[in-house]
């Protein structure tokens, strides 16, 4: 992943409860805050996020979650969470996000989470809606790679 190309960034910091017994951030946590980032990234480009409406209008899916562990983190490191949308297909999307040490940028950890629009009602993929493709379009620019092979069926 080319750093570069990310154009958001948030922060967390590493709390107490987040530390295992081998004082270093739990596995699944680094999870949560590549969710964190997601949130934050979709809030940053105006994206509507309206829990209220999960059942009654279109909604969205994590299909699939991937990260690889680079270094770790430890209790109280802030750490900057860097997200993107990297791709939209014809049905979904797929996030990548990075984890780095903010005090010297030490890669943590790498994410891609793939999405998958359905219908509320028949729980079946559906196409990204345009009003969504301008958003991610008007802040990805060039970096954004338009309608390829669905990552569930390629």
């Amino acid at each position: 992943m080319d750093k570069n190309k990310f154009n958001f960034k948030t922060s967390v910091r590493v709390r107490t409860y987040e530390v295992d017994w081998q004082g270093i951030v739990h596995n699944t946590i680094y999870m949560l805050y590549c969710e964190v980032g997601r949130v934050e990234y979709l809030k940053h480009i105006g994206a509507a996020l309206d829990l209220n409406k999960v059942n009654s209008s279109n909604r969205v899916v994590l299909s699939r979650n991937e990260i690889d562990y680079k270094s770790p983190a430890r209790f109280d490191m802030e750490i900057d969470v860097y997200t993107r949308i990297a791709e939209i297909g014809n049905t979904s999307f797929i996030f990548e996000g990075m984890l780095r040490d903010a005090a010297t940028d030490t890669l943590i950890a790498k994410n891609r989470a793939f999405h998958v629009w359905l219908h509320p009602q028949n729980g079946k993929p559906i196409p990204v809606p345009e009003e969504f493709r301008r958003l991610v379009r008007s802040h990805e620019g060039a970096n954004l790679l338009e309608n390829p092979a669905e990552p569930d069926k390629a």
